[in-house]
């Protein structure tokens, strides 16, 4: 198993949730030390020096976060008043102070990482396959059962078709209705016509949409003109 898999490429590729790009981050942590320990037994270096090595690294991480903490001590926004101010450093104190717990427990238990990394492994390539596995009946789901349900040129189409991946084809032209929802169009890229004006609505050519029951053009305050040729 390769430990660069699910390793983000590029910053993009991360997510925008605080919560979910840590988690992203762990996954990738925890696949580059499978590949360090890999590549430190090919190396020959001994299990327990490979232990040490990557116990140094991991604790002085957690050591570097720990100075970056500390420097926000008495860095409150003044404006806040003293109370603010005074919660402020407390908050600070404990964060420091938790970040030097981790980084002594860490160093304590480095011993046997190495050991156990064929079985960490092993259990996160089965993990992986199960998840594959409910992926693909998931995706088999909605495309045998949800997709046929839907009609063409509908909002529910498309959220189908943008779940599986291949709405690349669909318009991207939008607007903001009353209610302030945004609504985009549903038909086919390319089908944009300045000239192509429903006979029931009035108003000046500019390229018409559909999604559903609501019908524009481009000349609307709120819209985007029309992208997808």
């Amino acid at each position: 198993m390769s430990g660069r898999q699910d390793v983000p490429a590029v910053a993009g590729e991360l997510s925008e949730d605080p919560v979910r790009r840590v988690s992203q981050y762990q996954r990738v942590g925890t696949n580059a030390r499978l590949r360090l320990f890999a590549l430190l037994e090919a190396q020959g270096v001994p299990k327990g020096e490979a232990d040490d090595l990557v116990a140094a690294l991991e604790a002085g991480a957690v050591a570097g976060a720990q100075s970056e903490v500390v420097e926000l001590d008495g860095m409150a926004p003044a404006s806040r008043g003293a109370v603010f101010a005074d919660g402020w450093d407390d908050g600070v104190t404990a964060v420091s102070e938790a970040l030097v717990g981790i980084t002594d427990r860490e160093w304590a238990r480095h011993g046997g990482r190495s050991a156990g990394a064929a079985e960490l492994a092993v259990h996160l390539a089965d993990v992986r396959q199960r998840e594959r596995a409910d992926l693909e009946r998931l995706e088999a789901y909605i495309r045998e059962t949800v997709l046929p349900g839907t009609h063409p040129h509908t909002t529910a189409r498309r959220q189908v078709l943008e779940a599986l991946g291949e709405a690349g084809g669909l318009c991207t032209a939008r607007t903001r209705n009353a209610d302030g929802d945004v609504i985009v169009c549903t038909l086919d890229a390319g089908h944009y016509d300045p000239d192509d004006k429903p006979p029931f609505k009035d108003g000046k050519p500019g390229g018409w949409y559909k999604a559903d029951a609501s019908i524009w053009n481009d000349l609307g305050a709120a819209c985007i003109p029309h992208a997808a040729i």
